[in-house]
């Protein structure tokens, strides 16, 4: 079998008509995916399905930089490709050429995170397990394969990351089947869109908590007043026994983030994401040590695992919130939650975008079985938007995503709605009172 050709899409979902995933950085955003399909001769139409995420303006770049890396797959056996994933990730990464626009991060890595997503897509839908499971029955040698070690050995060597997969490995099973009859917990973003009417906080709050979860989020980082009073409404409406998390996604600068958390501390937030630069692993660190016990997370813009490396390395950060395609793709998401369960830091993946719950579900499931070997302190981000659109949606119920028992990484798209939301010609972005620029 090999792979014959590679098919991109670009796929954009008009939701700045709703306020829909809007934050203090983007108040508009078009909740978007750069998407590829690699296509097989397999007579059974075996595929691997990938995608990027995006909020809309420059989805078409990430899909020109995904054509630009497909050559290193399309053409190649699959049994070939299987049995070097590292050397397949690291083929992507160091083209000799392409990674002069990266090296490692920006849109070539988004790009390659979309490449190698599809091919475990792929071997998961082969082996007939979800990608979790595939993850989870793998040898720890054959995972430790997976890893670039290249800029992490001094944090992290080979030895050590196969000691770390080996040290619960004998209660592995227990674990899958509590996973099985419990589900993995989650913390739901969906009520506290910064570009949501005050007035309705407080029920979507009140809605959250009646639909089992114990920890919401918050959007916080326009303007001061405003942010206490909205999370005083979402704290209120909760009550003192429900984790209300808060999020600035980058905006303030490292004394702003200090004086402003300061601020809202009075509503008892357990973190603290993203409160300023992602690249700024020093500020982090001082913001941390001011604002303790608040919690410091961070990670949706972490560009790679030599970021997560420092930000760990240094004590910068109490939650690592890794995200499923802004690292270069399972290869490179493997390398973090080893490095995180080495530091103590516990994973809870970033999701809050099309796709990314549908990923960040397998990884937190794959870390509580084979990693960590722990719930505790750990959640999965949701958000209850656009899951209709996949062929494996996501469930969670009573606050807690089910494992996903289909084949692959649930991560493929419904023909129909990469018909309908291409852009720009797709109906689905002509049929809204107003379309977006």
């Amino acid at each position: 079998m090999r792979i014959e050709r590679a098919v991109t899409y670009d796929v954009r979902f008009p939701t700045s008509l709703s306020g829909a995933g809007s934050d203090a950085m983007n108040p508009d955003p078009d909740y978007s995916a750069a998407y590829v399909v690699l296509e097989t001769d397999d007579p059974g139409g075996l595929a691997g399905h990938g995608l990027t995420f995006t909020i809309g303006r420059g989805t078409e770049v990430c899909v020109a930089a995904i054509e630009a890396l497909v050559p290193h797959v399309v053409g190649a056996p699959v049994d070939e490709l299987l049995a070097d994933l590292g050397g397949l990730w690291k083929r992507l990464v160091t083209d000799s050429q392409l990674r002069w626009l990266g090296p490692e991060k920006g849109v070539i890595h988004l790009a390659t995170a979309a490449i190698v997503n599809a091919v475990w897509d792929l071997y998961a839908k082969r082996e007939r397990k979800p990608l979790w499971k595939l993850l989870s029955d793998l040898p720890p040698e054959r995972l430790v394969d997976c890893v670039d070690f290249r800029y992490i050995k001094d944090a992290l060597t080979r030895e050590e990351a196969l000691a770390l997969l080996r040290r619960s490995a004998a209660t592995k099973a227990e674990r899958e089947q509590r996973l099985l009859a419990e589900g993995f917990p989650a913390y739901t973003t969906s009520a506290g869109w910064i570009g949501y009417p005050e007035a309705t906080l407080p029920a979507l709050a009140r809605e959250a908590v009646d639909a089992g979860f114990s920890h919401l989020k918050l959007k916080v980082g326009g303007d001061p007043e405003a942010d206490l009073r909205r999370a005083r409404l979402v704290r209120g409406a909760i009550g003192p026994g429900i984790r209300l998390s808060l999020d600035a996604n980058q905006v303030w600068n490292v004394g702003d983030a200090v004086a402003a958390i300061e601020r809202l501390a009075e509503v008892d937030p357990y973190w603290i994401e993203e409160p300023t630069s992602p690249d700024d692993i020093v500020g982090h660190k001082h913001i941390k040590d001011a604002v303790a016990p608040i919690k410091v997370a961070t990670g949706e813009h972490v560009q790679n695992r030599v970021v997560f490396k420092q930000l760990l390395q240094l004590g910068a950060i109490d939650i690592c919130q890794l995200d499923c395609c802004r690292l270069g793709g399972v290869n490179e998401v493997i390398a973090v939650v080893l490095l995180a369960a080495k530091f103590g830091v516990p994973v809870c993946p970033h999701a809050g975008g099309v796709g990314l719950c549908e990923y960040a579900q397998h990884i937190s499931m794959f870390d509580y079985v084979s990693v960590s070997g722990t719930m505790d302190d750990r959640v999965c981000e949701f958000v209850d938007h656009l899951h209709e659109h996949f062929v494996d949606p996501v469930r969670v119920v009573g606050g807690r995503y089910a494992a996903p028992a289909a084949p692959g990484y649930s991560i493929e798209i419904r023909p129909e709605t990469l018909s309908e939301f291409a852009f720009p010609d797709g109906p689905g972005w002509w049929t809204q009172e107003e379309v977006p620029a």
